[in-house]
């Protein structure tokens, strides 16, 4: 991928989000189906394209007037680029037919497909696939496809509940329940480092301490009376009163308070169901799920640490990115129902700033060192940033800004950190006078801090 390309696509990108800010959502439709041009294997453009296309449609669940003629033209280009193996293609005719219609099942499978043969399968399996299950809940091909792709990162948890979704749209479907037991093994494995018993005898203890992991979370279910089990007591309650939001509320965040995450994330999902679509428990939905893909990434960089397998350390380098990536998509769309929350701006900086996309973290650091705060964290993000933007007098005015804030003592890495860096800087500009400062400072609190002691003394021997 050409510098040149990231660039425009960052220039687009600011510009989509100008214009989402103005609720321009055609601007900013066009300006992010760019971004996706340049740069197609990135997810968050992918969904932030998406999800301009939605609000280009004020959310009707059906796109543009007469949808489906509109769209006789790319689905026709799909068919005959998919005869042909021409991926590009059908991810650019998908693409241009998600504008007029960004519900289209159809359409979110095909860009999948698409981008699953590019080699773009963040793109494949957690937009176009995810989407499309979404669209169309009972399609068994969507999901297993979905399933598989998600088996591939190494997500067994997530495969093992698309199995079982087939298994109840085809009770017959023997190979959905197969896959479901694989995928159910599979993640006990990995979470327990079973695959590193050296004898069979040492796999079955592993599956007899599962089993009884199993029986004593089911324990609750079977209490007597009330009393004897919060759970149980919630549970009672919701099959007392099924309509009632506020019983499944108190047992998502009882589950959420265990661990159990994964139960949490469905009984709050039901909760959203039941209130037809609360944003408030749609946040909580969506707090779960990072919570869950967080929890993930913890377990394969266990794995990963444990293993010179370079499968396991590439499946924990792409679940941690899929979670920041998820986190940033969760964080735009809260941004622009809360655009006056500097903390939200602060970590969606912080989520750019840990993808190096400079240029979209920059003014979001910005806005957000508006709060007392974060500022002084805000400015020494800036300044890496404009360093890495290759802007080095900006960064050293961050850096100076930063400077009266901090204190060894409340905060000793940052303050090391930013005098270092302001030592460089005025290195690099000839300012040996200023630069002998700051290496003085970092050296009156970390003596051995780099190479910072022999920068000074060779500013000093002139």
């Amino acid at each position: 991928m050409s510098a040149d390309k990231k660039s425009l696509a960052a220039q687009c990108w600011k510009a989509g989000t100008e214009a989402m800010s103005k609720q321009n959502w055609a601007y900013a439709v066009e300006m992010y189906s760019k971004c996706c041009l340049f740069v197609p294997d990135n997810l968050v453009y992918r969904q932030t394209f998406w999800g301009a296309c939605t609000k280009m449609y004020g959310d009707n669940k059906t796109g543009a007037k007469m949808a489906s003629m509109r769209l006789m033209g790319p689905k026709g280009r799909i068919k005959k680029c998919r005869m042909q193996k021409d991926w590009a293609s059908v991810d650019a005719a998908a693409m241009e037919g998600l504008q007029v219609n960004p519900w289209d099942a159809g359409l979110l499978a095909d860009l999948g497909e698409a981008t699953r043969n590019l080699g773009y399968k963040d793109v494949s399996a957690l937009f176009g696939y995810a989407k499309a299950v979404d669209q169309d809940p009972k399609n068994k091909e969507y999901i297993q496809t979905l399933a598989e792709l998600l088996e591939e990162r190494g997500e067994y948890t997530q495969a093992g509940v698309l199995w079982d979704r087939i298994c109840k749209i085809d009770p017959h479907d023997g190979h959905a329940r197969t896959r479901a037991n694989q995928a159910a093994t599979k993640h006990v494995i990995d979470r327990g480092g079973y695959d590193e018993a050296e004898n069979s005898k040492g796999v079955m203890a592993s599956h007899e301490i599962e089993k009884r992991i199993r029986q004593a979370e089911s324990a609750a279910a079977n209490a007597d009376g009330p009393g004897m089990s919060e759970e149980a007591d919630l549970q009672r309650a919701i099959r007392k009163e099924p309509d009632n939001k506020d019983h499944y509320l108190r047992l998502g965040h009882f589950y959420r308070k265990s661990g159990k995450l994964e139960d949490a994330r469905k009984i709050l999902s039901q909760a959203l169901d039941i209130s037809g679509g609360d944003v408030g428990i749609r946040e909580q939905v969506e707090d779960c799920e990072l919570d869950l893909m967080k929890k993930n990434v913890e377990l394969a960089k266990a794995k990963a640490d444990r293993s010179d397998d370079e499968q396991s350390k590439q499946n924990y380098a792409a679940l941690a990115r899929e979670a920041r990536l998820r986190e940033m998509e969760v964080l735009n769309a809260r941004i622009l129902r809360q655009p006056q929350n500097l903390q939200l701006k602060f970590q969606l900086a912080e989520c750019y700033y840990k993808e190096s996309k400079w240029a979209e973290a920059i003014p979001l650091f910005q806005q957000a060192s508006q709060d007392n705060r974060l500022e002084t964290l805000c400015l020494h993000r800036m300044g890496k940033c404009f360093i890495e933007e290759k802007k080095l007098p900006l960064a050293r005015r961050q850096l100076e800004k930063a400077v009266p804030k901090l204190s060894a003592h409340e905060s000793k890495d940052l303050f090391l950190e930013v005098h270092y860096m302001l030592g460089r800087l005025c290195e690099h500009a000839k300012d040996n006078e200023n630069a002998e400062a700051h290496y003085s400072e970092v050296l009156a609190v970390d003596y051995g801090y780099k190479d910072t002691l022999k920068r000074l003394e060779k500013l000093q021997e002139g």
